[in-house]
């Protein structure tokens, strides 16, 4: 389908849009009904935020008015701005892991639970389908730190922890000796079991590039292929990751950390505060462990940044 033409139309529609997940993966597609502006289309479903409700109420009542089911837990994720022919629209997505009730069409439209390796129900509003890159993103990117706990022992738990799931991995190590030796082994390690490397600050070796915050704030143009994040540490760091569409930003430190001792922590309540409103996917890093997850979902990350987290023998 064409690209709808940049509505002229000042005033934005509010709408928050359910991302529901089930526990292996799938997650639910609704198609518009009949007598809808574009009808017979596929989108997350979701509804218009009323004048005054909170984004996360609206969500609550339009699925329980469209599905029937009732939201127990909704993180807030990602929020995407289209323009549209009739209307311009911010869609304010949750992820939403826990309810009760079945879902089931109460407005005679069609679902379908979909899962990111097959065919995706078609045609996908135009304003919904940049959101099944950043969906595809894994909760954990994983940070080496060879340089401290040794090439040979970082190795062996990358296999284990590849073994065990693990999808997303950055080389950090910026002084190791033959640092694109150790890269080459990481990669070639992970992409045996399917997950992508990112390298700090490049060369573009793997699946991408992780730019440091000075890189960003100097690059002109994301790069044509592969993977590009980028870490941030203010609002203005993570404006510009979203002005560039790099795929994710990594934001923090959230905690105190040893690979940044010293240094300002945000907190909870100051991650929040620079992530809201993101139009990317964030990654909470700094003192990170993988029980925090939650925390991180409440605040409004997509996942863990780690590095000492990552690699710990406990794997807590």
């Amino acid at each position: 389908a064409s690209t709808p033409r940049r509505s002229s139309v000042a005033k934005v529609v509010e709408v928050a849009a359910a991302v529901i997940e089930r526990p292996d993966g799938s997650f639910l597609l609704a198609q518009r009904p009949a007598g809808k502006v574009y009808a017979g289309w596929w989108e997350f479903p979701g509804g218009k935020v009323e004048a005054g409700e909170p984004a996360e109420r609206a969500l609550a009542r339009e699925l329980h008015e469209e599905l029937g089911i009732d939201v127990r837990s909704a993180y807030p994720w990602i929020t995407r701005l289209h323009a549209y022919e009739h209307a311009t629209v911010r869609l304010n997505f949750f992820r939403v892991l826990e309810w009760s009730g079945e879902p089931h069409p109460r407005e005679q439209q069609a679902f379908v639970w979909q899962f990111l390796d097959t065919p995706i129900a078609s045609p996908m509003l135009p304003a919904n389908a940049p959101v099944l890159a950043s969906l595809a993103l894994p909760r954990e990117y994983a940070i080496t730190n060879a340089e401290s706990l040794g090439v040979d022992f970082l190795l062996s738990r990358l296999n284990f922890r590849l073994r065990d799931g693990l999808r997303l991995i950055q080389v950090r190590d910026k002084n190791l000796p033959d640092r694109t030796g150790f890269a080459k082994k990481v990669i070639d390690l992970s992409h045996r079991h399917g997950a992508k490397v990112l390298v700090n600050g490049g060369p573009a070796l793997g699946d991408g590039v992780h730019f440091t915050a000075q890189q960003l704030m100097a690059l002109k143009e994301r790069p044509a292929r592969g993977l590009a994040a980028a870490s941030c540490h203010t609002r203005e760091e993570l404006a510009r990751a979203m002005q560039l569409e790099l795929d994710f930003a990594v934001l923090g430190p959230v905690r105190d950390t040893a690979s940044h001792e010293g240094a300002a922590t945000l907190g909870w309540d100051g991650f929040a505060a620079i992530v809201r409103g993101a139009s990317i996917p964030v990654y909470a890093i700094g003192g990170m462990r993988r029980e925090e997850i939650e925390a991180a979902w409440r605040a409004g990350a997509h996942g863990l940044a780690m590095i000492s987290g990552a690699w710990d023998r406990t794997g807590r």
